[in-house]
């Protein structure tokens, strides 16, 4: 099983940031809550933390945990940990995505999730 973190960040208005799989990359095409594999030796808020540098160019403060997904893939199982947090510096640019947006937590469902963050949306309802 592989470790994965996404990042829930909202902006001033309570809107939650979604990006969307750039063509060529794993899982394209569908969207997804900004975050990455977990590398040995990091914490779970490391991981975070430096894959938003590495994908967005951003640097985020995690806070709260908001829960995991455990899904199984056709070819792997992974294990998704979702933290709360937001940007503190940086404009975002995309490098393993091709477009990202703003959006309501109840305007997530309009969206073609990646399938291990559609379980997560659900907690971030009941939170």
């Amino acid at each position: 099983m592989i470790d994965v973190v996404a990042a829930i960040l909202q902006n001033h208005k309570g809107e939650i940031l979604i990006a969307r799989r750039k063509k060529g990359k794993v899982l394209e095409g569908y969207w997804e809550f900004p975050g990455g594999k977990i590398e040995k030796g990091e914490s779970s808020e490391q991981s975070l933390v430096r894959e938003l540098k590495e994908e967005m160019n951003i640097e985020i403060e995690v806070s709260e945990y908001v829960g995991e997904n455990i899904h199984r893939y056709e070819n792997q199982t992974i294990r998704l940990l979702a933290f709360k947090g937001e940007i503190v510096s940086g404009e975002i640019e995309l490098v393993d995505h091709d477009k990202y947006v703003w959006v309501d937590l109840y305007e997530l469902r309009k969206f073609e999730l990646a399938p291990a963050d559609i379980p997560i949306v659900a907690l971030l309802a009941n939170i």
